[in-house]
């Protein structure tokens, strides 16, 4: 790793932000066990995984296609098919970061998991998936992913009290923020009843960040003035600084002190969906934006290699800008944006191409089983 490189990683570091990859696969070019060996990538100490991808995995030759058909031989349905390499998947990235999670007594080195998106507004299903996968890869490190709608806030709770590691999803506002730190500290109150090591149960909240902006834009766009053209790339990193606001105050809080003194780890904010939405942006700009302690951002290879070429990291670039931000989205209904109903939307959006993906991934599956049952099948 060169100097320069290594500089803007340690910078990060020293400011209390970590690395981790947005999407891994155990083998081809998102292998994480390679990328964690190459000395550009070596800083990563997280991943976190989509099920969707494995589609990409069944175009051409693969282990996984492969696997596919060794299990359509043991009779599993696509639903299982899913869930068997997902689980192998998640397995071996879990343990490729072991060693950085021990290092780091915890802190660092998790995996994040998606789950079935059908079940956003379910909580009983989200927790009975949420516990069936935990046990399924059974790793220290990993975090399950659950859509964090309002019906599954009391799914992360009691996930957290059961001892689960939780990554809350698809988080678009800070009012939502502070509702999932409030099921944060109340599932880690649970686990103290039940007698839990609060020191190993670990969660971060998935904080989507370039959504807003390209949504935003394309409204100002329509505005076409001066003033609105003006307004364009600020809603997202303004979203995302107030959101850390809301972060800092639970931090504060006597609740939180409590817990503290009996062990508990912080929940961390993540920032993912940071690659720049379209290029007039600079690649890094949500990166270097978004500096934080505590905070997590979770970068594809892309950004990753980008911010190690040329970004350049200077210090907290979120705590001083509270009034900013608040004056920034408080222009939005000049523009006739009501930003109250754009995050909804947003959510809303983002659930529903989730479940769009994971049916065309369970439809894909389902392909090669149907169509290596034909290659069995006598003439």
């Amino acid at each position: 790793m060169n100097n320069a490189m290594n500089d803007v990683f340690t910078r990060l570091a020293t400011e209390g932000v970590s690395v981790w990859l947005d999407g891994f696969h155990s083998t081809g070019r998102h292998d994480l066990g390679a990328l964690l060996r190459q000395e550009e990538t070596r800083v990563l100490t997280g991943a976190v995984g989509s099920l969707p991808a494995f589609a990409d995995l069944l175009r051409g030759g693969s282990h996984h296609r492969e696997r596919i058909h060794e299990l359509a031989r043991e009779g599993f349905t696509s639903e299982e098919v899913v869930w068997e390499l997902a689980t192998q998947d998640t397995r071996a990235a879990c343990d490729a970061l072991l060693s950085v999670h021990e290092r780091s007594g915890g802190r660092e080195g998790f995996v994040s998991l998606d789950i079935d998106p059908r079940n956003a507004f379910d909580a009983g299903a989200t927790v009975a998936e949420a516990r069936a996968r935990w046990r399924a890869v059974n790793r220290p490190n990993l975090l399950v992913k659950i859509p964090a709608t309002a019906a599954n806030l009391s799914a992360i709770s009691l996930c957290l009290a059961e001892g689960i590691g939780v990554d809350a999803t698809a988080v678009f506002s800070p009012d939502r923020y502070a509702q999932v730190s409030e099921a944060f500290l109340s599932g880690l109150e649970g686990a103290r009843a039940a007698g839990l090591d609060l020191r190993s149960v670990s969660s971060v909240a998935s904080f989507f960040v370039n959504s807003l902006d390209i949504e935003v834009d394309r409204l100002l766009d329509q505005a076409g003035t001066p003033e609105a053209r003006a307004m364009a790339g600020k809603a997202g990193i303004a979203n995302a600084r107030l959101a850390y606001e809301v972060h800092e105050d639970w931090l504060a809080s006597p609740r939180w002190r409590r817990l503290a003194a009996s062990g508990a780890v912080p929940q961390r904010l993540a920032w993912n969906a940071v690659d720049a939405p379209t290029p007039l942006y600079p690649d890094t700009r949500y990166v270097e934006e978004l500096v934080a302690p505590g905070t997590v951002g979770v970068l594809t290879e892309a950004t990753l290699r980008a911010v190690a070429d040329h970004g350049e990291i200077r210090g907290d670039s979120v705590r001083r800008h509270y009034a900013e931000a608040r004056r920034v989205l408080s222009y939005l209904p000049w523009f006739g944006i009501s930003y109250p109903t754009l995050v909804s939307s947003l959510a809303t959006a983002t659930l529903r191409q989730s479940a769009s993906a994971w049916g065309g991934l369970l439809a894909a599956v389902r392909g090669e089983l149907d169509a290596h049952g034909r290659a069995l099948s006598p003439l």
